[in-house]
């Protein structure tokens, strides 16, 4: 009776995860030059250090500002999606999908929940946080394992 108790707690842990997982917020999503120009200066805002978006990487950010780029041609263009021609409106989709996908990667409000035995213990335990909290948790863990061996350093070089 107790085990299957745990599967429907197990059950239920893992069903609430791959709720949060897979709850996907569409950023940008232009319709016109006006919308595209007012979500680009968001995004670009929320990339900022303490931004929702902070963690993306340099690499994703040329990659967005290339997609950027991409989109404000064609809204140069053609000032609203309903002007645009199929492929036009295709590669302007493609681009704001691809940016999506990096902002829904590196979305530091995202919940992800583990389950595992603490350290001494057999029975696991959930634990969830947000993928913000994860990322500046390693960069702490990072600067803290930096600062420490960069202080052994000079101690042994008598600084």
């Amino acid at each position: 009776m107790k085990f299957k108790i745990w599967m429907l707690g197990l059950g239920m842990c893992l069903a609430a995860g791959s709720a949060f997982a897979s709850k996907d917020e569409v950023v940008v999503k232009a319709q016109d030059k006006e919308d595209f120009t007012a979500q680009t200066a968001a995004v670009h805002k929320l990339m900022e250090p303490g931004g929702r978006y902070e963690f993306v990487t340099t690499e994703e950010r040329t990659a967005i500002d290339s997609h950027f780029s991409d989109m404000q041609a064609a809204f140069d263009k053609y000032d609203t999606t309903d002007k645009m021609d199929q492929n036009t409106k295709l590669k302007l989709v493609n681009d704001q999908e691809a940016i999506n996908a990096i902002l829904t990667k590196r979305d530091g409000n995202k919940v992800i929940c583990e389950r595992a035995a603490p350290t001494g213990s057999l029975l696991p335990k959930s634990t969830c946080r947000t993928y913000g909290e994860i990322e500046r948790s390693r960069r702490d863990s990072q600067k803290f394992m930096q600062d420490t061996a960069t202080h052994a350093v000079q101690n042994r070089n008598g600084g």
